[in-house]
């Protein structure tokens, strides 16, 4: 933007908000995550969904942390990123095998998860 006398003023954008659809899309992914856990817990065989519980913990800790340092604008942004992008696909190819077999909520979970990765990748 040009101002009077060739003084020019410089619109600073805040560290964070280059990462804000990053953060939301962890925030997201981690409470859908959550919702998918405690789902899990509630279906008859629980034992065959260990793997998916112990998934979707991790991947909602891993997305609040990433959300975290993206927001404190932090110089890890990019390799916290990269490790939430493997884990939110890890977590997404668990739950889309429950996700055929009709659980809506690893459904939702697996959705979660690809798009926040795609979210980190971009990152």
């Amino acid at each position: 933007m040009r101002l009077q006398n060739n003084v020019h003023l410089k619109i600073n954008i805040m560290p964070h908000q280059q990462y804000q659809k990053c953060v939301d899309a962890c925030l997201k992914c981690a409470s859908v995550c959550n919702h998918c856990a405690v789902s899990c817990l509630e279906e008859k065989d629980v034992q065959h969904l260990a793997k998916c519980i112990r998934l979707d913990l991790e991947c909602a800790a891993i997305c609040r942390a990433a959300a975290e340092l993206m927001s404190l604008g932090s110089d890890y942004s990019k390799q916290i990123c990269q490790l939430c992008e493997t884990i939110c696909n890890a977590c997404a190819e668990e739950c889309e095998k429950h996700a055929n077999m009709g659980m809506e909520h690893c459904r939702e979970c697996a959705e979660a998860c690809r798009a926040c990765a795609k979210a980190c990748q971009e990152i």
